[in-house]
């Protein structure tokens, strides 16, 4: 019996994932920390606006290749797009650390956000196809704690640039990344319910027919709007606070940017991780009695968000903002623990990955509109009455997920 075979292999693929999971957050996560060791070497970062270009590129162009990515994976040997993608980004955070201008910044920033989105969309297929019934909320909601322990990780990244320098905290990471694709390539194994045969593979015109049938399939499904509103609007607060929470700790409580990074991305990441747990764990008991338990279970979770707003952009005092910050993540990780579940609820394993991926499309578009309103925000002094009013829409999310989103099966099979 080969160790694909085995009845563990599937928490194995879950666990090596998971640390594929954290080293995509934290690479894309340092450089939010790092603004202020980084300014010191390239003066443009000195305006918030361009800051806000830099995180925001990597946004646009993550979300455009997203829904590609997904069609990529859909398509191709999962194992070698994962471990490609991680070889990728790994490299281009190692090169940032030789950067010495705003542009080649600019121009890695890009490059990673082309890189690291070929991940998500395949590593949740590939999980979700591992674990099919009452397991898959929580292997899906364990992988997710990777993503928040990246996070978390990210805001050391102003710490680590205190003590060392910032060049040398991207090269650091980047290095790791790189022999990490190495051990990923002995251990990982793809896992495809429904192959394309090898003549379609390389027949252009069949490839794009095949193309064209995912698209209009997914897009030609009600339920797969609603799921799409339902994940691009809370993506709206969910990159505000990666990408403006260290900002908003350290200006609020006139806190030195190298201890609020850490306070807050750990914050906020501790309380993710036990939300994505216990959002998995819950939706995978009320499943079995009811099959909108996964939909209730992620309704409960982006509830808790909309309190959490209010807190961390009204009040201005530590109690407060670490409040909403708990209260935030807890939501937020019960929320994405259930995402790819739902949608594996309404869309066959032929399709998913493109699913996520125009979901991915989605929301990190809302994210990157975010995240450049949120730096003009900054520079007029509103950063935390604009952050708070974002609880608006998620409550219409949550009211519309509600009421539509009705499944007939746990798990859809085939078209």
């Amino acid at each position: 019996m080969t160790i694909r075979n085995k009845s563990w292999y599937p928490w194995l693929v879950v666990a090596l994932l998971w640390m594929v999971a954290l080293l995509n957050y934290l690479d894309r996560q340092m450089l939010s920390t790092m603004k202020l060791a980084i300014m010191g070497d390239i003066r443009e970062l000195e305006m918030a606006e361009n800051f806000g270009r830099l995180m925001a590129v990597f946004l646009w162009i993550y979300g455009l290749m997203s829904p590609v990515a997904g069609l990529i994976a859909d398509r191709i040997n999962r194992k070698w797009l994962i471990t490609g993608s991680l070889f990728v980004w790994s490299a281009v955070t190692l090169t940032m650390g030789f950067a010495t201008s705003f542009r080649q910044l600019y121009a890695l920033r890009a490059v990673m956000g082309i890189s690291e989105a070929l991940y998500i969309p395949a590593g949740l297929a590939l999980i979700a196809d591992y674990h099919r019934g009452n397991t898959r909320s929580l292997a899906v909601g364990i992988h997710m704690t990777g993503l928040y322990v990246g996070q978390a990780l990210g805001g050391f990244g102003a710490t680590v640039a205190h003590a060392w320098s910032w060049q040398i905290t991207f090269r650091s990471f980047g290095i790791v990344g790189v022999v990490y694709s190495i051990i990923l390539v002995l251990l990982l194994h793809e896992k495809r319910e429904v192959r394309m045969p090898v003549k379609q593979i390389r027949n252009a015109g069949k490839i794009l027919d095949s193309v064209k049938n995912s698209l209009g399939m997914l897009l030609g499904m009600v339920s797969f709007w609603v799921i799409l509103f339902y994940f691009a609007v809370p993506s709206l607060p969910g990159w505000a606070v990666k990408n403006w929470m260290p900002t908003l700790f350290s200006d609020t409580l006139g806190m030195d940017m190298s201890k609020a990074g850490p306070l807050c991305t750990i914050t906020i990441a501790f309380s993710s991780l036990i939300g994505v747990i216990a959002g998995g764990i819950i939706a995978d008991r009320w499943i079995t009695r009811n099959l909108r338990g996964r939909i209730y279970t992620g309704a409960i979770g982006l509830s808790l968000t909309i309190p959490a707003l209010m807190l961390v952009g009204n009040t201005g005092s530590m109690t407060g903002i670490m409040a909403g910050g708990i209260l935030f993540g807890a939501g937020f990780g019960m929320f994405d623990s259930n995402n790819m579940p739902i949608l594996c609820q309404f869309v066959s394993p032929a399709h998913r990955a493109a699913g996520y991926g125009l979901m991915n499309l989605t929301g990190v578009f809302a994210g990157a509109l975010v995240t450049g309103w949120l730096g003009k925000s900054t520079d007029a002094g509103h950063l935390g009455r604009d952050m708070a009013l974002l609880a608006i829409p998620v409550a219409a999310a949550v009211v519309l997920l509600l009421v539509t989103l009705k499944p007939a099966v746990a798990d859809k099979t085939s078209d």
